[in-house]
């Protein structure tokens, strides 16, 4: 054997003990380029945006953010019902669906019954939000800040991006994550290039709104070059065969995940708008920053699960219980020991630019959050992440049982934000998000372990 032949075994061999396919592959790259890429954005804001208009940045996605309520975990559905169909179908190499002829009659169902939704989400988001952002901001202490004309752009940018939202569920649950997510990492680069001209070029709160356009424009040139014929077989044929019911056989699943989507937001998106009310721009700002780390946490472990969503279905469908738990508690081990040292690496990263005394440390710092409170949100973050695994494998079985714990968990949170974020600032704020999860974890490990024995014994 030669020694090309054997370091190419060798390579593949590895990334088969670490479960790393085209779509993991892709998916890291992509999280390991966010992770590069935030990085320079934050140092670019930091040194091109006031203190002021970092925080209005920030605050902005958060209440962007709102649009949960509008989707309400439909996209969510149609990957588990549209995975289970995908079973029985396949890609021809001209693009074709084919296979099962009552499967596709389904999975055409589900396309024409998300559609429609998503169409008028966009509509209501683009509307919607633009006037409660307005309202918000309006309220809040002036600092002759021109925000009024970005907002509404980005609003209407962010409608038009969630009409893409059921594509991107049906592609996901086709099980096409490889082109996908390779797509995704690519599509990342230009949209960072995009982001950092405009910061340069004194684009300030006009910023996001041209990150959105480069998305959609990416967007738009892949689905047409790459996926145009198995979108106008899904959103332009009719069901000849058996349909899936909105109301019969996705309502029951959606509610249960749209309240598990809305008390999401309760968990991530209140932090910065709190903080913004009760202590001002600048506070917020930090927590914006601090936070947009923090959230690579669970951004780069989730790589190597997100890509396995559409086969946890798919094996489900099949029966395959066996090689369904051999591909979990896999995934599982490396979601865990990578999340821990993603989080250690970034409170070590914090805690160094709070003890160098250069200017350029001292002022990067001065944006983020004090390490007390860093760390008290990246333990949090830690244990969510290493659940994450557990409520997916659920969900993968169109079901939705751990709906309770994630509401009470996000009304709890919700409401040591309000109280904690008003009185303590972030340091309140860390401290009862972390406290919350340490409460509402092992729960879902509970609910894991009695649904699994339950489902597959019948």
């Amino acid at each position: 054997m030669s020694f090309n032949r054997t370091v190419s075994l060798k390579i593949k061999n590895n990334l088969k003990r670490f479960q790393i396919d085209r779509a993991v592959f892709f998916g890291l790259l992509s999280r390991i380029w966010g992770l590069t890429a935030g990085g320079v954005t934050a140092i670019l804001i930091a040194a091109y945006f006031s203190p002021e208009i970092q925080g209005y940045y920030y605050t902005f996605t958060t209440i962007l953010a709102l649009q949960v309520f509008v989707e309400l975990g439909l996209g969510t559905v149609a990957v588990q019902f549209a995975s289970h169909e995908w079973s029985k179908l396949n890609l021809d190499e001209s693009g074709h669906i084919v296979g099962d002829g009552d499967a596709l009659s389904r999975l055409i169902s589900v396309a024409r019954v998300i559609t429609p939704w998503f169409f008028f989400g966009g509509i209501l988001v683009a509307a919607g939000l633009g006037a409660a952002g307005y309202l918000f901001f309006s309220s809040s202490p002036a600092h002759d800040i021109n925000w009024v004309s970005p907002w509404f752009l980005l609003c209407a940018v962010t409608g038009l991006t969630i009409w893409l939202v059921p594509i991107w569920s049906l592609l996901e649950g086709c099980n096409q994550v490889a082109s996908l997510y390779s797509f995704r990492f690519f599509q990342g680069l230009l949209v960072s290039a995009a982001v950092w001209m405009a910061i340069l070029g004194g684009a300030e709160l006009w910023t996001a709104s041209i990150s959105g356009i480069t998305t959609l424009f990416c967007s738009m040139f892949f689905l047409k070059r790459r996926y145009w014929i198995f979108l106008k077989t899904l959103l332009l044929s009719k069901p000849d065969g058996p349909w899936i019911s909105w109301r019969a056989d996705m309502f029951p699943m959606q509610w249960r995940i749209a309240l598990t989507w809305m008390s999401s937001y309760l968990y991530f998106s209140l932090f910065t708008p709190v903080l913004f009310k009760y202590h001002g721009p600048v506070v917020a700002g930090q927590m914006g920053m601090t936070w947009a780390i923090v959230g690579l946490v669970g951004s780069i472990s989730i790589s190597w699960l997100s890509p396995r969503v559409p086969q946890f279905g798919m094996l489900i469908a099949q029966k395959r219980y066996g090689d369904l738990d051999q591909l979990f508690w896999g995934i599982t081990r490396i979601v865990t020991s990578v999340t821990f040292l993603v989080a250690a690496s970034i409170w070590g990263g914090v805690c160094l630019l709070n003890a160098l005394d250069h200017p350029l440390a001292i002022r990067f710092a001065s944006r983020l959050l004090p390490p007390i409170p860093t760390g008290f949100f990246l333990l949090g973050q830690l244990l969510m992440v290493v659940s994450a695994p557990f409520s997916i494998y659920l969900r993968a079985h169109k079901e939705e049982p751990v709906m309770v714990v994630s509401v009470t968990a996000a009304i709890l949170i919700a409401l040591a934000t309000l109280i904690l974020g008003k009185y303590y600032s972030a340091t309140g704020v860390s401290v009862g998000y972390f406290l919350v999860h340490v409460i509402a974890v092992p729960f879902v490990f509970l609910i894991w372990s009695r649904c699994r024995a339950k489902w597959h014994s019948a």
